[in-house]
């Protein structure tokens, strides 16, 4: 049995979970590898990213490169001494550093791969009304999310789940995963199996402004699942225009309900705490949303200081 000694490489608070996990099953983490500072705010001040906060929180030596194929850099790296990195939501390594390690370099993806390869897998299942998800471990190539698989885990994904819980509960199932194959790769037991690809695999997209706007002509569970798997970040958004005003509005959390109707797609119909959206299929039912300059707000705390006209509309 090989004693590992780890390099991790992550930013945001999902790979936060997996890193937590693999120090508390007390592996070996030499170096803790993350996204430099950026600017952030009002103020523009610079803000340590989530896998910074936890490494500097545990006394992890900490490298934040700003280009990966700097000498510099390679030359911390390979000062550290590794035989295994991991990767959880990073960014694209280059070959002479994936390849380093002489136990190589494996990532963590949120999803059943080969489907939902790319930037933004949790969202794009839900989006796209999947039952089903999970994740993936597997050694990193020169593409991205295309090189050998290790293991996965199936997960099913609630009716109603938003992608906030999904990410939560894949972050328990990734922890989970990761060990696992740690476990692997320590006794020597590594078996692969080859991504195969074919015309029907989904991708996961970088979510933009464009991919994030609702469409009110489309079917009540097309829109509601936009935004289940935009919530709480970044949001399914639309215009609301009301009279002559139009604004850019925000929809966290809503629900479908079936019904016959001949409102046109879009029309608001509002009680004192209700908003009801009509939709091809029935009417949506809104419950948490943000108008502009505003906290995000329930419904019915919206609609004690706002009060809509009948003509009032989403688009």
């Amino acid at each position: 049995m090989e004693k590992l000694r780890i390099i991790f490489m992550g930013t945001p608070e999902f790979a936060v979970g997996i890193l937590d996990t693999i120090i508390k099953n007390n592996y070996d983490v030499v170096g803790v590898i993350t996204a430099a500072d950026k600017p952030a705010g009002r103020g523009q001040k610079l803000k340590y990213s989530a896998v910074k906060e936890y490494a500097l929180a545990n006394n992890l030596t900490l490298l934040q490169p700003t280009n990966l194929k700097d000498e510099t850099f390679l030359a911390e790296l390979k000062a550290l001494n590794a035989n295994l990195q991991i990767v959880v939501a990073f960014r694209m390594l280059p070959k002479v550093v994936w390849e380093m390690p002489s136990l190589g370099t494996f990532n963590l993806h949120a999803s059943l791969l080969p489907n939902y390869r790319g930037a933004a897998p949790i969202n794009w299942a839900i989006i796209n009304g999947e039952t089903k998800t999970g994740v993936t471990t597997f050694f990193i190539d020169d593409k991205i999310d295309t090189g050998a698989m290790i293991l996965n885990s199936e997960i099913a994904i609630a009716p109603e789940e938003s992608a906030g819980q999904l990410h939560d509960r894949l972050m328990h199932l990734g922890s989970e995963t990761v060990i696992e194959t740690l476990k692997v790769i320590e006794n020597g037991n590594v078996t692969t199996t080859i991504q195969e690809d074919n015309e029907e695999i989904k991708t996961a997209y970088k979510l933009n402004k464009e991919n994030c706007k609702i469409d009110w002509t489309k079917s009540g569970d097309e829109i509601n699942n936009l935004i289940r798997g935009l919530s709480p970040y970044p949001a399914a958004w639309c215009f609301l225009k009301d009279k002559e005003e139009e604004q850019a509005i925000k929809i966290y959390e809503a629900k479908l309900v079936l019904e016959a109707h001949s409102y046109e797609a879009g029309s608001l119909i509002c009680s004192k705490k209700e908003i009801k959206v009509a939709v091809q299929n029935g009417f949506l039912q809104l419950f948490s949303l943000q108008l502009p300059g505003k906290k995000r707000m329930q419904v019915a705390e919206l609609l004690n200081g706002i009060t809509f006209s009948n003509s009032a509309k989403l688009y």
